[in-house]
């Protein structure tokens, strides 16, 4: 697929605990221009390759195998990296100091993928209101 996309070539963590859904995304994320780095199954996995990795971006699914992955989302935050949750939770089931951030709803198209990316690498990320601390 030819992708005329400016943002071509920016580097996105997938961190996704289903394989399935994982491989879909990838997919979709190579067909949309993006570098894929990951993935990333579960909360230690991200949090080593977001200290390892450059990264531009972020697709976080919010439920790694009955973990949260607030952990996460606090590491981003603390590195200005900015991300969307991917999950199938309603936006007002996730934390409070946490629905300002983007999400996307599963099942989502590629198309959704694509603009909730171009969102997050074009505009200035969302600060948290007050985030509580999970470390």
């Amino acid at each position: 697929i030819e992708v005329d996309n400016p943002l071509s070539g920016s580097r996105v963590l997938l961190v996704e605990d289903e394989i399935i859904v994982s491989w879909l995304l990838q997919d979709m994320l190579a067909d949309l221009g993006y570098e894929v780095v990951g993935p990333a199954a579960r909360v230690d996995q991200a949090l080593a390759i977001i200290e390892a990795e450059d990264i531009d971006a972020v697709l976080l699914d919010l439920n790694l195998n009955g973990q949260m992955s607030y952990p996460v989302a606090d590491a981003l935050v603390a590195r200005g990296i900015p991300f969307v949750f991917a999950t199938g939770y309603a936006k007002n089931r996730l934390l409070d100091g946490y629905q300002t951030f983007p999400v996307l709803q599963k099942p989502f198209h590629r198309l959704e993928v694509g603009d909730a990316l171009a969102k997050l690498l074009t505009e200035e990320a969302p600060k948290p209101a007050s985030l509580p601390s999970f470390q």
